[in-house]
This record gives structure tokens, sequence and C-alpha cells, in this order.
């Protein structure tokens, strides 16, 4: 059987949660590439390329029987996977909306910047990249895959980590004491976890 993503009304349903959720990701990306500084490390780029491979591979899985979940009912996998889709994707919204100007798609920093600690980044530090880890395992998820969930959530978590790191290393060198407090407050990812 096909993965549910590539039938008939599912698809309908799939592709148009996949693009409402990717198409304004591609616009950021794009407008990063153009002011990208050296900041950045190539964070943008390990972005980019490490979750264009685990998102070509998670297709590539979703159509191996093997590697799907349990077939008992795929309807409702298919619906968890959209819901989390939906989830990382209204989740990513709000970041955006809470960082405002301070939201860009590379690594910058002004030591004017007021450190953002409302809405989601009140619980965590880096709540869009919990976000995007959410959105990615739910293409996965989606496409009934238990392999395409797995190596999205591992391909997100691990890129977005290293993003985290070069940003935290650049805010403390712009901003300093206000984001050394912050951090102390929260985790980056998971709350009281990670």
């Amino acid at each position: 059987m096909k993965p549910l993503p590539f039938l008939w009304p599912y698809a309908l349903v799939f592709w148009a949660t996949f693009l409402w959720a990717f198409v304004p990701e591609f616009g950021i990306v794009r407008r990063a590439q153009t002011t990208q500084g050296a900041a950045d490390s190539r964070s943008l780029q390990v972005i980019t390329i490490g979750q264009g491979l685990a998102c070509f591979a998670a297709f590539w899985l979703a159509w191996r029987p093997a590697l799907r979940f349990a077939p008992s009912d795929p309807v409702i996998v298919f619906a968890v996977g959209i819901a989390l889709m939906v989830a990382g994707a209204l989740l990513r919204r709000h970041c955006w909306r809470m960082l405002g100007a301070s939201f860009t798609g590379d690594v910058r920093a002004r030591p004017d910047q007021a450190v953002v600690s409302s809405g989601a980044y009140r619980i965590l530090r880096h709540p869009s990249y919990t976000a995007g880890i959410v959105l990615n395992t739910g293409v996965g998820v989606a496409l009934g895959s238990w392999a395409s969930a797995l190596i999205l959530a591992v391909v997100s978590f691990a890129v977005y980590a290293y993003r985290i790191a070069v940003e935290e290393r650049v805010l403390v060198a712009s901003i300093g004491e206000p984001y050394r407090e912050y951090m102390r407050g929260r985790k980056r990812l998971i709350p009281f976890v990670y």
C-alpha cells in the first residue's frame, strides 16, 4: 500500500498542510541567505542541507513496508502526523511574533537587543527550534513510517543543536549578562530536561 500522503483524499490534506507549514520557512531561508554574516558559522547551511537530506531520505523510507508503523490503523497515525505538523508550525509562528525584528534566519545579535522572555520564551530558550523538530517529526509520522519520523527527529535535533551552540555564543558575546541570566532560568529545547 502507498503511504497515505500519496493517496486521495489524504494527499490533499498532507500537501496542503505541508505547503502551509513550509512556505514561510522557505521565505525566511531565502532572506537569510542574502544577509548571512560570519557570526552564523554556516549554521544556516547546516540546517538547510541536513534537513533537506533527511526529508529526501524520509520520503524514500516511507515506501518501505518494513519501516512503517504497525498497520492497525494508518489513518490514526496519519492524523497524529498532521496534528504534529500543525502544532509545530503554529508554535514557530508564535515564536516569530514574539521575537519580532529579532527573528532572522541567520545568527546575528546587537548589544542593545532586548532578551525576549514572554510567550513560549518564558519556558524555553529556543522554542522555535523545538517547534521545528515537532514539525519535521510530524512529516515522518504522517508518512506512516517510524524510520522517517526517527530520521527527521534526529537530524532536526542535531542541526538545531549546532545552531543553538552558535547562536548562544553570539548572544552571550553581544548581549552579555542579560542573556546569561536568561539562560540560567530555562532549558534549551525540552522543558525541565534539555
